[in-house]
């Protein structure tokens, strides 16, 4: 495949402290550098990435904050936190599965639901809100991870002040299913999503216009590539160029690691 994107590089993130790992999403500032991550064990975690040359070669000033999220409404999980989006005003909100929702992070920790979609308590436990996006209007996207059949797209809805609403399809290609996703200053839509094999994962991400037409292909990776990758966070870097950061899940698991992965959007 003709890839649209550069590697930038990779690094592997290690911590001592055991509730590190498990990261579902991130975003990055504008400045490339401060950065906030979300485990799905409702942990936020935010810091500075070192830089050298361009590429992440460390991680400082690392703090977290444990989110509460008050009593469940149903089945599942309430603290299987997966997206994350921050508007201009710094207020940062989380998309959740298993209690499927989108909630505002506020003082201390605490997550203040927003209104919910009926549609949400029908999609599945492990697979529903994993990918959170903000427009510069202040307009939250979300989408599920499964669309509920391997013929059926994956609907993207949007809340205003009357509710949540599908605004837009994405066609279900592959086996690839979306874990992120992310407007990018350029105007164009971000989404990362992943394949597990069941010996490694792959990874490819789709561009789209703004209103989720003109599909771009920008990766498409072989077989344990990368981990698996779960959140991107999309900003320009010194060059101009829209850089990539992805982060992977790890799932607390020995054999697999957290990896910072970046690759740039080739003009």
């Amino acid at each position: 495949m003709d890839e649209r994107v550069a590697l930038v590089g990779e690094y592997t993130w290690t911590e001592q402290d055991p509730a590190f790992g498990g990261l579902s999403a991130i975003e990055v500032a504008d400045n490339g550098i401060d950065f906030l991550a979300l485990s799905d064990r409702s942990i936020l975690w935010s810091g500075r990435l070192l830089r050298e040359g361009g590429s992440v070669t460390g991680i400082t000033g690392l703090s977290k904050v444990t989110l509460e999220n008050g009593p469940t409404r149903g089945e599942g999980t309430r603290n299987d936190s997966e997206g994350l989006a921050r508007d201009s005003d710094g207020t940062v909100y989380i998309s959740f599965e298993g209690d499927a929702r989108v909630a505002r992070l506020g003082p201390d920790g605490v997550t203040e639901d927003l209104t919910v979609s009926p549609d949400f308590a029908h999609m599945q436990g492990n697979a529903s809100l994993e990918s959170l996006a903000i427009t510069p209007d202040g307009t939250l996207l979300t989408l599920p991870e499964r669309s509920g059949r391997v013929d059926l797209p994956f609907p993207v809805y949007a809340l205003d002040d009357t509710g949540w609403s599908i605004i837009a399809d994405i066609p279900r290609d592959g086996s690839f299913l979306p874990v992120g996703l992310d407007l990018g200053p350029d105007g164009q839509f971000y989404l990362l999503e992943r394949d597990f094999t069941g010996l490694g994962f792959r990874t490819r991400i789709r561009q789209f216009d703004a209103d989720f037409t003109n599909e771009t292909v920008l990766l498409e990776t072989g077989n344990a590539r990368h981990d698996n990758l779960e959140g991107i966070s999309a900003w320009r870097d010194d060059s101009g160029s829209i850089r990539l950061t992805l982060v992977s899940d790890d799932n607390f698991l020995f054999l697999q690691r957290t990896e910072i992965v970046e690759y740039r959007v080739l003009r």
